[in-house]
C-alpha cells in the first residue's frame, strides 16, 4: 500500500520546473488576453461588450476549451464523493449532467440565441421583467460565488507548499482575481485554453500509470467495497435523484449562458456543447477511475486529498510536477470564470445604475466577490458535497421551473408571478429544513418542496390569469 503524505516538498527540481512553466503559460495567456482587449476596445459601449463577452466573437475551439475547463474546479469534491461512494460519483456528477447538456444543445441553445443578452439576469429581464431580473441576479450571485473552488485552492496550496488553508485561499484568489480583472473575459478564455490541455492530460496520465502498475477492474473490485460499484453507493434513490434535478440547472447555468452570449453564432454553441459533452465523459471516467485507485491504495487517507497524494507517488519525476500543475489548472479555470460571472452579476445586474464605469466597477467587484467567497469558505469548511447540494438546490428549485416555463410559454408568466414563485420556493425550502417532521418525511429533501411550491404557484396563478383574461374578452 502507498502512504498518505503530509507535504510534497520532496519534489525533484524537474517537477517544480514543469509546474512553474505551466503557471507561467497561464499568466502569459492572460496577458495575451489583456493585449487583445486593448486592441479591440474602441468606444465605451463596445469596450464594455468586449470586456464582458469578448465582443461576441468566441470561436468553436475556444468555446469548447473554456466551457470544458470551467466545469471541473471542484476536483477535490469529486474525489471526495468517489472515495466515499464509488461510481455513484460518475452517476451524480456525470450521467445526469450529460442528459442536461444534450437538452441544452438541442432545445435551449436555439431559444437563447433569440436574445442579445449579456448575462442570465439580463435575459430574465427580457423574458419576464425588471423585478424578475433582480431576483434572478440574487440567486445567481450566491450560486456562482466560488466558495467550493476557493476552498479547493486553499487545500491545494496547503498540500503543495504547506501553508495554511486560509492564507492559501487568500493568495490563490488574489492571483486569479488579478489576471481575471486585467483582461476580462478574454483573459479567462485564453488562460482556460492552456488549462484545458494541461488538466485533461494530467488526469489521463494517472489512469494510464494506474492500470499499468496495478492492473484494471479486477484489482479495483478486489480492494474496494462492493457498494462502490452500485449506482447509489449506499445512498437512497431520493437523494441520488436530487443530483439529477440539480444537473438540470445546466439549463440555466450562468457559465453556460455566458459562453452562449459570447459565441459567434448559434451553430458554435450547439456543436461546442456536443463536443464538450464527449470530452466531459472521458474526463469523468478518468477522475472516477483515478479516485477509485486512490481509495483502494490509500484507504485511511482524507477522502478529498487521497487522489492527489496517490497520484504524486504514482507518477515519475517531471510528470509528477505536470500532474500538480493539472490540478491547479482544474481549480483556477473554474475559479476565474466564477469570479468573473459573480462580479458581472454584482456590477452589471445589481449595481449598474450606481456606477458609470461598468468595467471599473466589475474589476473592483471581482475582489469583493473573492473576499466574500473566502469568508464563506472559512465559515462553511465542510463537505464539498453539502456545499454544492445546498447552493445548487436553492438555485435550481427557485429559478429552473419559471425560466423553462418562460421558454415553453412566452409571455404567459408575468414579472410579479416570477418573483412570487421564486421567493415562495426559497421560503418553503428554508422552512422545511427547520420544521419538525414525521420520520417518514425526513428523507424528503427540501429541494423537492421548493420545486413543488414554485410549480403549483406558477400553474395555478397562470391559469387564474388566463381565465380572467378570457372573462374580460367575453364580457367585452
Amino acid at each position: 500500500m502507498l502512504n498518505e503524505l503530509k507535504t510534497v516538498s520532496y519534489f525533484h527540481a524537474a517537477d517544480w520546473a514543469v509546474f512553474f512553466a505551466v503557471l507561467a503559460a497561464t499568466a502569459g495567456a492572460a496577458i495575451y488576453g489583456n493585449r487583445r482587449l486593448k486592441k479591440k476596445q474602441g468606444s465605451k459601449p463596445s469596450g464594455i461588450l468586449d470586456y464582458l463577452l469578448m465582443g461576441r466573437q468566441l470561436t468553436l475551439p475556444l468555446f469548447v476549451a473554456t466551457l470544458v475547463a470551467t466545469w471541473y474546479g471542484g476536483i477535490f469534491g469529486v474525489n471526495e464523493i468517489t472515495f466515499n461512494y464509488g461510481i455513484y460519483n460518475f452517476v451524480t456528477q456525470g450521467l445526469f449532467w450529460y442528459v442536461a447538456y444534450l437538452i441544452f444543445a438541442f432545445f435551449i441553445a436555439p431559444k437563447v440565441a433569440q436574445y442579445q443578452s449579456v448575462t442570465l439576469p439580463d435575459l430574465t429581464e427580457q423574458m419576464f421583467g425588471p423585478k424578475s431580473a433582480k431576483v434572478a441576479a440574487v440567486f445567481t450571485f450566491f450560486y456562482i460565488t466560488p466558495v467550493a473552488y476557493v476552498l479547493s485552492l486553499g487545500m491545494f496550496l496547503h498540500m503543495v507548499f504547506g501553508i495554511g488553508v486560509l492564507p492559501g485561499m487568500a493568495l490563490g484568489t488574489l492571483f486569479a482575481g488579478l489576471y481575471t480583472a486585467w483582461g476580462g473575459f478574454r483573459s479567462v478564455v485564453f488562460s482556460d485554453l492552456v488549462q484545458f490541455f494541461v488538466m485533461c492530460s494530467a488526469v489521463l496520465l494517472v489512469v494510464i500509470f494506474s492500470v499499468h502498475t496495478f492492473g484494471g477492474l479486477d484489482f479495483l473490485k478486489a480492494h474496494l467495497p462492493a457498494s462502490h460499484f452500485t449506482l447509489t453507493g449506499g445512498n437512497s434513490w431520493l437523494n441520488t435523484l436530487i443530483w439529477g434535478f440539480i444537473a438540470l440547472s445546466t439549463l440555466i447555468d450562468p457559465s453556460f449562458y455566458q459562453r452562449c452570449f459570447a459565441a459567434k453564432n448559434p451553430d458554435v454553441v450547439k456543436k461546442g456543447v456536443l463536443i464538450s459533452t464527449f470530452i466531459w465523459f472521458c474526463f469523468d471516467l478518468c477522475t472516477t477511475a483515478g479516485s477509485l485507485y486512490a481509495r483502494a491504495l490509500l484507504p485511511q487517507a482524507q477522502p478529498g486529498q487521497a487522489y492527489f497524494f496517490y497520484s504524486i507517488q504514482l507518477l515519475p519525476v517531471g510528470l509528477r510536477g505536470f500532474f500538480v500543475a493539472g490540478i491547479l489548472a482544474i481549480i483556477l479555470s473554474t475559479l476565474n470564470s466564477f469570479l468573473f460571472i459573480a462580479s458581472n452579476t454584482l456590477s452589471f445586474d445589481l449595481l449598474r445604475t450606481r456606477f458609470k464605469n461598468v468595467v471599473l466597477s466589475n474589476r473592483i467587484a471581482i475582489f469583493a466577490v473573492g473576499v466574500l467567497a473566502i469568508a464563506l469558505a472559512h465559515l462553511l469548511h465542510g463537505s464539498f458535497k453539502e456545499i454544492w447540494l445546498v447552493l445548487g438546490s436553492y438555485f435550481s428549485a427557485c429559478l429552473l421551473v419559471p425560466i423553462l416555463m418562460g421558454y415553453l410559454s412566452p409571455g404567459r408568466i408575468s414579472d410579479k408571478l416570477f418573483v412570487g414563485a421564486s421567493l415562495a420556493s426559497a421560503a418553503a425550502m428554508t422552512a422545511w429544513r427547520f420544521i419538525p417532521k414525521h420520520e417518514l418525511l425526513q428523507a424528503l429533501d427540501p429541494f423537492y418542496i421548493g420545486v413543488a411550491t414554485g410549480l403549483i404557484i406558477l400553474l395555478f396563478c397562470r391559469r387564474r390569469r388566463e381565465e380572467a383574461y378570457v372573462t374580460r374578452i367575453t364580457y367585452r
